[in-house]
């Protein structure tokens, strides 16, 4: 009885061990890269909102400012674009954003409000989605109340 325990039980292990992961797996593995675009994209195209959601600027609440703001981020292959609404000449309409540095957790947009060019955090998860950032003072002080440092707390759309 105890033989046809132990073999069982070998039987058991062998087949638990090799049925556990291989290289024929169907599901590969995502990059780093991807799953930062899918927290911005989501399967190809998401929208953001700050309906439940909060905006500062240099600590200050400005969310009452920010109500009806929408950011879409989307990718398809190689192209990454972005859209906004209501965006108090911050950002551009729309334009492209890209990855900044290797650790993608920061992307630049392109455009020539304040905010394109800056290197913007983002982080969150799901519904969640949490862009930060600063504007310098600009030079010419055309834009200088838009100078500082901004937190965008938004919701998926």
């Amino acid at each position: 009885m105890k033989k046809l325990f132990a073999s069982y039980l070998l039987i058991f292990s062998l087949v638990t061990l090799f049925s556990c992961g291989s290289k024929d797996d169907p599901t590969p593995s995502k990059t780093p890269e991807q799953i930062a675009t899918e927290k911005l994209t989501g399967e190809g195209s998401q929208t953001w909102v700050v309906t439940g959601g909060a905006v500062t600027h240099n600590g200050t609440n400005e969310t009452a400012d920010w109500a009806d703001f929408e950011i879409t981020f989307s990718s398809n292959g190689s192209t990454k674009a972005y859209t906004t609404s209501n965006a108090n000449n911050l950002y551009d309409g729309s334009g492209n954003w890209s990855f900044s540095g290797s650790n993608f957790d920061k992307i630049t947009l392109t455009g020539s409000q304040p905010a394109a060019g800056e290197e913007i955090s983002f982080s969150g998860a799901g519904s969640n989605l949490v862009l930060e950032f600063t504007v310098p003072t600009p030079a010419n002080g055309r834009v200088n109340a838009l100078a500082g440092s901004y937190k965008f707390e938004l919701k998926a759309k």
